[in-house]
């Protein structure tokens, strides 16, 4: 195996191997190395941008592990008129509905003011859409539900007007475009009447209403239930509770 030394001009960057590996995420990387908490093949890190052998060991010093254990991960049920992100247009942002007053009841933690601290959605929900969206310190996380490579399923579901044939429908599942690039395959189905049942693994900006309007339909309502393994279940509108130790995606 080679060294730091050997590898300082082609290695990997020792921030972006901790990020692929799902240790943390490179900003989060960074930050560690600055703190003397990283070590490769047993060895303490603390410049930025050293690189290392790509099959080398990364390990994180314990005080880190304990920092990751407490970083918040949260579930809300986002009403309509709340925005995902960054306030815009006079809208609000979601993260403003995280107060001691907002949390469901029975909840297994207890809100914090530092449970704000660099807090962040994990994926879009439009302002006019409801449900299940993930906020989150935790680099590991967001990494997980909004990387590049993610594979994590999100299901809505979507009250429409218009018809919709069986040609349709398929296209909905596999053959339609967004934005020049063709989309991932979904999965979509009839949940009753005047419902759609979509799982997508992929998020692009008002995907789903595009898809419809690209089908003729157009959607009168949309929620999201689930992100991965994790369901919407009876999160009451409008709050929000901490994701469990014993919950994943």
């Amino acid at each position: 195996m080679l060294s730091m030394n050997d590898t300082q001009a082609t290695g990997e960057r020792i921030s972006k191997l901790m990020a692929a590996r799902g240790l943390c995420s490179r900003r989060e990387a960074d930050a560690y190395i600055e703190r003397g908490l990283v070590y490769v093949n047993g060895e303490k890190v603390t410049q930025l941008g050293t690189r290392c052998a790509p099959d080398a060991k990364i390990e994180l010093a314990g005080r880190a592990q304990n920092q990751q254990a407490q970083l918040a991960t949260i579930l809300m049920h986002k009403p309509v008129g709340y925005v995902s992100g960054q306030a815009e247009d006079g809208h609000q942002p979601a993260v403003v509905l995280v107060q001691p007053d907002t949390q469901m009841a029975g909840d297994f933690q207890r809100f914090r003011p530092q449970h704000l601290k660099g807090l962040a959605p994990a994926g879009r929900l439009d302002i006019d859409s409801t449900g299940l969206l993930i906020l989150t310190q935790d680099g590991r996380v967001a990494r997980q539900l909004i990387g590049e490579n993610s594979e994590i399923e999100k299901e809505y579901l979507v009250r429409v007007e218009g018809r919709l044939d069986d040609p349709g429908l398929q296209r909905l599942n596999h053959g339609l475009s967004l934005d020049g690039k063709p989309l991932k395959r979904a999965k979509v189905s009839w949940q009753n009447d005047d419902q759609l049942r979509f799982i997508l693994k992929e998020g692009k900006k008002r995907q789903i209403r595009r898809m419809c309007e690209l089908v003729g339909l157009r959607v009168t309502g949309l929620k999201r239930v689930r992100i991965g393994k994790v369901m919407l279940g009876d999160l009451p509108l409008g709050q929000w509770r901490f994701l469990k130790p014993e919950e994943g995606f």
